[in-house]
């Protein structure tokens, strides 16, 4: 056999061998990767939860973890509490009470809106997933619409203008409020969830409904 030949032959086999190892590489990635983050987030989580180990059953510190069940107890009683009782009161009495710090009610006034928007409590909090050209033309930006922007803040009342929050990837808890007019804003059938995904993986996880499925070889 030629030298060539033999050489061409172990190159080959070598790539082939390679697109094995990528293969499998690119299958156990995501699932490793979301174990990874999963048991990092727990060990955080338990962490924080350290404290409750003071406070919870004698019986339940020989159980591993058992402080992150006693939290999810606790706040399965709570949001049971303040439902059914009148406990909401002394809740709302500690808000107002934080309302009136003048450097604390500014911030926990707007963490308050954004998680309650975040964690869709209020179903009008996100009217839309929108596009708008930003920062600069020809580029756009998935945003969400909140409403429409008082006429008397408006920059001027020959248009409608809508107030519209551009998230920032990969945590969209951070972002931007942009005061757009109607005539730029691109409305999208992309649901608010779908959105999410979106900005936190950077794009990489698409809406399925979007996403061509590959025809299966025959």
């Amino acid at each position: 056999m030629p030298e060539k030949k033999r050489k061409n032959i172990v190159v080959r086999f070598f790539v082939y061998l390679w697109s094995l190892f990528l293969n499998g590489l690119l299958t156990i990635l995501p699932i490793t990767l979301t174990i990874v983050i999963f048991h990092a987030s727990f060990k955080l989580i338990t962490t924080w939860l350290e404290p409750i180990r003071e406070i919870e059953p004698e019986f339940l510190r020989k159980i591993p973890y058992a402080e992150v069940i006693f939290a999810i107890i606790l706040i399965f009683l709570l949001g049971t509490i303040l439902k059914i009782f009148l406990l909401k009161r002394i809740v709302h009495v500690m808000e107002d009470l934080i309302s009136r710090l003048p450097l604390v009610r500014t911030v926990y006034r707007g963490i308050k809106q954004l998680v309650k928007a975040l964690g869709m409590q209020d179903q009008m909090s996100f009217k839309q997933v929108v596009l708008i050209e930003y920062p600069r033309r020809d580029l756009y930006c998935l945003g969400f619409l909140t409403g429409e922007l008082p006429s008397q803040m408006a920059p001027h009342t020959e248009e409608k203008f809508f107030n519209v929050y551009l998230p920032t990837t990969p945590l969209p808890t951070s972002g931007y409020l942009v005061m757009v007019p109607e005539k730029d804003i691109i409305k999208t059938n992309i649901s608010v969830k779908d959105a999410m995904s979106m900005i936190i993986s950077g794009g990489i996880v698409q809406p399925e409904k979007f996403c061509k499925i590959p025809e299966q070889e025959k």
